[in-house]
Protein backbone atom coordinates (compact mmCIF):
# COMPACT_ATOMS: atom_id res chain seq x y z
CA UNK A 1 0.00 0.00 0.00
CA UNK A 2 2.85 2.34 0.86
CA UNK A 3 4.42 1.63 -2.51
CA UNK A 4 1.18 2.57 -4.27
CA UNK A 5 1.03 5.90 -2.42
CA UNK A 6 4.62 6.68 -3.41
CA UNK A 7 3.81 5.77 -7.02
CA UNK A 8 0.79 8.11 -7.04
CA UNK A 9 2.84 10.89 -5.45
CA UNK A 10 5.52 10.46 -8.12
CA UNK A 11 2.97 10.65 -10.91
CA UNK A 12 1.46 13.83 -9.45
CA UNK A 13 4.90 15.38 -9.05
CA UNK A 14 5.81 14.64 -12.66
CA UNK A 15 2.45 15.97 -13.83
CA UNK A 16 2.97 19.16 -11.87
CA UNK A 17 6.45 19.57 -13.32
CA UNK A 18 5.01 19.10 -16.81
CA UNK A 19 2.34 21.73 -16.21
CA UNK A 20 4.95 24.17 -14.85
CA UNK A 21 7.26 23.56 -17.83
CA UNK A 22 4.40 24.06 -20.26
CA UNK A 23 3.49 27.30 -18.49
CA UNK A 24 7.04 28.61 -18.72
CA UNK A 25 7.23 27.68 -22.40
CA UNK A 26 3.91 29.43 -23.05
CA UNK A 27 5.12 32.53 -21.22
CA UNK A 28 8.49 32.71 -22.96
CA UNK A 29 7.07 31.97 -26.41
CA UNK A 30 5.65 35.50 -26.64
CA UNK A 31 8.88 37.18 -25.57
CA UNK A 32 10.91 39.08 -28.14
CA UNK A 33 14.14 37.45 -29.27
CA UNK A 34 16.33 40.32 -28.18
CA UNK A 35 19.74 40.41 -26.56
CA UNK A 36 19.89 42.42 -23.35
CA UNK A 37 23.24 44.22 -23.03
CA UNK A 38 25.35 44.29 -19.88
CA UNK A 39 27.68 47.21 -20.64
CA UNK A 40 27.89 50.15 -18.24
CA UNK A 41 26.49 52.74 -20.67
CA UNK A 42 23.31 50.75 -21.30
CA UNK A 43 22.82 50.13 -17.59
CA UNK A 44 23.30 53.84 -16.79
CA UNK A 45 20.77 54.85 -19.44
CA UNK A 46 18.41 52.24 -18.04
CA UNK A 47 18.88 53.65 -14.54
CA UNK A 48 17.73 57.04 -15.77
CA UNK A 49 14.59 55.54 -17.32
CA UNK A 50 13.76 53.55 -14.20
CA UNK A 51 14.33 56.47 -11.80
CA UNK A 52 12.65 59.18 -13.86
CA UNK A 53 9.79 57.15 -15.37
CA UNK A 54 9.14 53.82 -13.66
CA UNK A 55 9.62 55.03 -10.09
CA UNK A 56 6.50 57.14 -10.45
CA UNK A 57 4.71 53.94 -9.44
CA UNK A 58 7.32 51.24 -8.74
CA UNK A 59 9.94 50.85 -6.01
CA UNK A 60 13.28 49.04 -5.93
CA UNK A 61 13.60 48.48 -2.20
CA UNK A 62 16.80 46.43 -2.43
CA UNK A 63 18.69 49.13 -4.35
CA UNK A 64 20.03 52.30 -2.74
CA UNK A 65 20.96 55.56 -4.40
CA UNK A 66 24.54 54.92 -3.29
CA UNK A 67 24.54 51.72 -5.38
CA UNK A 68 24.09 53.84 -8.50
CA UNK A 69 27.44 55.50 -7.90
CA UNK A 70 29.10 52.18 -8.74
CA UNK A 71 27.50 52.42 -12.17
CA UNK A 72 29.30 55.68 -12.83
CA UNK A 73 26.24 57.92 -12.40
CA UNK A 74 27.49 61.47 -11.80
CA UNK A 75 27.00 62.77 -8.27
CA UNK A 76 25.14 65.90 -9.40
CA UNK A 77 22.77 63.72 -11.46
CA UNK A 78 22.25 61.44 -8.49
CA UNK A 79 21.53 64.43 -6.24
CA UNK A 80 18.91 65.57 -8.73
CA UNK A 81 17.30 62.11 -8.75
CA UNK A 82 17.21 61.62 -5.00
CA UNK A 83 16.22 65.15 -4.02
CA UNK A 84 16.33 65.52 -0.25
CA UNK A 85 16.59 61.77 0.36
CA UNK A 86 19.67 60.30 2.01
CA UNK A 87 22.32 58.73 -0.21
CA UNK A 88 21.71 55.38 1.52
CA UNK A 89 17.94 55.55 1.03
CA UNK A 90 16.26 52.85 -1.04
CA UNK A 91 14.65 53.66 -4.38
CA UNK A 92 11.07 54.18 -3.27
CA UNK A 93 8.08 54.94 -5.49
CA UNK A 94 6.90 58.53 -5.68
CA UNK A 95 3.33 57.28 -5.29
CA UNK A 96 2.39 56.21 -1.73
CA UNK A 97 1.05 52.66 -1.42
CA UNK A 98 -2.44 53.73 -0.36
CA UNK A 99 -2.75 56.07 -3.33
CA UNK A 100 -1.44 53.41 -5.72
CA UNK A 101 -3.90 50.88 -4.30
CA UNK A 102 -6.78 53.33 -4.77
CA UNK A 103 -5.71 54.09 -8.35
CA UNK A 104 -4.73 50.63 -9.61
CA UNK A 105 -6.47 48.27 -7.20
CA UNK A 106 -3.11 47.03 -5.88
CA UNK A 107 0.39 48.27 -5.19
CA UNK A 108 2.61 47.98 -8.30
CA UNK A 109 5.26 45.25 -7.82
CA UNK A 110 8.73 46.05 -6.58
CA UNK A 111 11.21 45.90 -9.47
CA UNK A 112 14.35 44.94 -7.55
CA UNK A 113 14.10 41.24 -8.43
CA UNK A 114 11.61 41.36 -11.31
CA UNK A 115 14.05 39.90 -13.86
CA UNK A 116 14.95 37.07 -11.49
CA UNK A 117 11.29 36.30 -10.84
CA UNK A 118 10.14 36.18 -14.47
CA UNK A 119 10.95 33.60 -17.13
CA UNK A 120 13.03 35.30 -19.77
CA UNK A 121 14.68 37.70 -17.32
CA UNK A 122 15.41 41.00 -19.09
CA UNK A 123 13.61 39.84 -22.23
CA UNK A 124 10.41 39.75 -20.18
CA UNK A 125 10.80 43.43 -19.22
CA UNK A 126 11.64 44.45 -22.77
CA UNK A 127 8.73 42.49 -24.24
CA UNK A 128 6.32 43.90 -21.68
CA UNK A 129 7.35 47.51 -22.36
CA UNK A 130 7.13 47.02 -26.12
CA UNK A 131 4.10 44.74 -26.01
CA UNK A 132 1.39 47.41 -25.82
CA UNK A 133 -1.12 47.77 -28.64
CA UNK A 134 -4.55 49.21 -29.40
CA UNK A 135 -7.19 47.10 -31.17
CA UNK A 136 -9.60 48.26 -33.86
CA UNK A 137 -11.95 49.55 -31.17
CA UNK A 138 -9.25 51.64 -29.57
CA UNK A 139 -8.92 49.39 -26.53
CA UNK A 140 -5.44 49.04 -25.05
CA UNK A 141 -3.80 45.69 -24.42
CA UNK A 142 -0.45 44.00 -23.92
CA UNK A 143 0.81 40.88 -25.68
CA UNK A 144 2.79 39.68 -22.67
CA UNK A 145 0.47 40.59 -19.79
CA UNK A 146 -3.22 40.43 -20.68
CA UNK A 147 -5.29 42.76 -18.53
CA UNK A 148 -2.30 44.74 -17.31
CA UNK A 149 -3.20 47.89 -15.38
CA UNK A 150 0.08 49.67 -16.09
CA UNK A 151 -0.23 52.20 -18.92
CA UNK A 152 1.99 52.31 -22.00
CA UNK A 153 4.56 54.51 -20.23
CA UNK A 154 6.96 54.61 -23.18
CA UNK A 155 4.20 55.23 -25.73
CA UNK A 156 5.14 52.22 -27.86
CA UNK A 157 1.62 51.66 -29.17
CA UNK A 158 1.43 55.29 -30.28
CA UNK A 159 4.83 55.63 -31.93
CA UNK A 160 4.40 57.91 -34.93
CA UNK A 161 7.02 56.25 -37.12
CA UNK A 162 9.68 53.56 -37.28
CA UNK A 163 12.37 55.88 -35.90
CA UNK A 164 10.29 56.64 -32.80
CA UNK A 165 9.59 52.96 -32.36
CA UNK A 166 13.30 52.11 -32.55
CA UNK A 167 14.05 54.79 -29.95
CA UNK A 168 11.44 53.32 -27.61
CA UNK A 169 12.84 49.83 -28.18
CA UNK A 170 16.31 51.12 -27.25
CA UNK A 171 14.91 52.69 -24.08
CA UNK A 172 13.17 49.41 -23.20
CA UNK A 173 16.40 47.48 -23.81
CA UNK A 174 18.34 49.81 -21.51
CA UNK A 175 15.65 49.58 -18.81
CA UNK A 176 15.82 45.78 -19.00
CA UNK A 177 19.63 45.95 -18.75
CA UNK A 178 19.40 48.03 -15.57
CA UNK A 179 16.83 45.72 -13.98
CA UNK A 180 19.00 42.68 -14.75
CA UNK A 181 21.84 44.49 -12.96
CA UNK A 182 19.52 45.43 -10.06
CA UNK A 183 18.53 41.79 -9.55
CA UNK A 184 22.21 40.88 -9.09
CA UNK A 185 24.30 44.05 -8.61
CA UNK A 186 27.33 42.10 -7.35
CA UNK A 187 27.42 39.69 -10.29
CA UNK A 188 30.38 41.46 -11.89
CA UNK A 189 32.39 41.33 -8.67
CA UNK A 190 31.60 37.62 -8.22
CA UNK A 191 32.75 36.88 -11.76
CA UNK A 192 36.03 38.71 -11.15
CA UNK A 193 36.48 36.98 -7.80
CA UNK A 194 35.69 33.59 -9.31
CA UNK A 195 38.20 34.17 -12.11
CA UNK A 196 40.89 35.17 -9.60
CA UNK A 197 40.17 32.09 -7.47
CA UNK A 198 40.39 29.78 -10.49
CA UNK A 199 43.71 31.32 -11.56
CA UNK A 200 45.01 30.94 -7.98
CA UNK A 201 43.93 27.29 -7.85
CA UNK A 202 45.57 26.54 -11.22
CA UNK A 203 48.86 28.10 -10.06
CA UNK A 204 48.67 26.33 -6.68
CA UNK A 205 47.90 22.98 -8.31
CA UNK A 206 50.82 23.40 -10.72
CA UNK A 207 53.23 24.24 -7.89
CA UNK A 208 52.01 21.32 -5.77
CA UNK A 209 52.39 18.98 -8.73
CA UNK A 210 55.97 20.14 -9.37
CA UNK A 211 56.74 19.84 -5.65
CA UNK A 212 55.31 16.32 -5.58
CA UNK A 213 57.44 15.33 -8.57
CA UNK A 214 60.56 16.66 -6.91
CA UNK A 215 59.86 14.84 -3.63
CA UNK A 216 59.03 11.55 -5.31
CA UNK A 217 62.03 11.87 -7.58
CA UNK A 218 64.29 11.83 -4.51
CA UNK A 219 62.27 8.97 -2.97
CA UNK A 220 62.41 6.92 -6.17
CA UNK A 221 66.14 7.62 -6.48
CA UNK A 222 66.67 6.38 -2.90
CA UNK A 223 64.68 3.22 -3.57
CA UNK A 224 66.60 2.53 -6.77
CA UNK A 225 69.91 3.00 -4.94
CA UNK A 226 68.88 0.62 -2.18
CA UNK A 227 67.86 -2.03 -4.68
CA UNK A 228 71.17 -1.79 -6.51
CA UNK A 229 73.18 -2.06 -3.27
CA UNK A 230 71.21 -5.16 -2.29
Amino acid sequence: MTGVRWWIAGVLLLAGAGIYTAGVQAETSVLAKVSIPSDADSIRRGAETIVTVCMTCHSLKYIKYSNLLSLGVARDTLDLWKGDKDLNASLVSLTPDDMARASFGKVPPDLSLITAARAGSGRYVYSLLTGFYTDTNGNAGNHVFAGIVMPDVLGYAFAANAADRRQIEQTATDAAAFLEWAAEPNAGFRVKLGTAVIIYLVILTTLLYLWKRRIWKDVDHGIDSGVKET
